[in-house]
């Protein structure tokens, strides 16, 4: 247990006339079943009345587009992370005894640039791509990340193509009230030859 909360509810207690010590009041809490729990992400705002709508909706449209032999892509910007020798989850296969060695504190430097991965997911193909930039999440870099995974893997995959669906949250650079991405997407669209159709999930949705 936390030895920094049972002083103060010792001190508390002490306060209202109930003389204590932290370690008793470490023990009851122990046998009330008490202990330290982390917070859960449960509580969620609002609802949209169309919400459930809106994923039936898509389920159809991408329905639709599969069975047809069309794209169907999933986009989404990805975890930042800061460039330089930083502590990061994971490990690696290294000799014993010589670990990565990386800085002592994750505070990041003045100025540090940010790594900005932006995917796209093909649904049909079961295959991602990722493209990493260290400027920032814009809407054409999203764009960009399209238009470099239509040529070099999207146009030989699917040679008739003359649709493509794409899913995307609905905030960051793919927003569907960030008019760069529509001007981006546009573009994108004349220059492919293609009619795209743009799905946005519902606003908190976690892809």
């Amino acid at each position: 247990m936390d030895g920094q909360v049972h002083p103060e509810l010792a001190a508390e207690l002490t306060g209202q006339g109930h003389r204590v010590g932290h370690d008793t009041v470490a023990a009851l809490l122990k046998a009330e079943g008490f202990s330290l729990q982390g917070t859960s992400r449960t509580t969620e705002g609002a609802r949209h009345p169309d919400r459930n709508a809106r994923f039936h909706y898509i389920n159809d449209q991408v329905s639709e587009f599969t069975a047809a032999g069309a794209p169907v892509i999933s986009v989404d910007t990805k975890k930042k992370e800061v460039l330089g020798n930083y502590a990061v989850a994971g490990r690696e296969w290294h000799r014993a005894g010589q670990p990565v060695r990386v800085r002592a504190h994750d505070f990041p430097e003045k100025g540090a640039q940010k790594a900005v991965p932006y995917g796209i997911y093909d649904l049909n193909a079961d295959a991602g791509w990722v493209s990493v930039g260290c400027d920032a999440d814009t809407a054409a870099f999203a764009v960009t990340t399209l238009r470099r995974w239509w040529n070099g893997e999207g146009r030989h995959r699917y040679p008739g193509a003359r649709r493509l669906l794409i899913t995307a949250d609905a905030g960051g650079s793919n927003g569907y009230r960030v008019p760069a991405w529509k001007k981006h997407l546009a573009d994108f669209a004349r220059a492919a030859n293609l009619e795209v159709t743009v799905c946005h999930f519902p606003p908190g949705t976690s892809k």
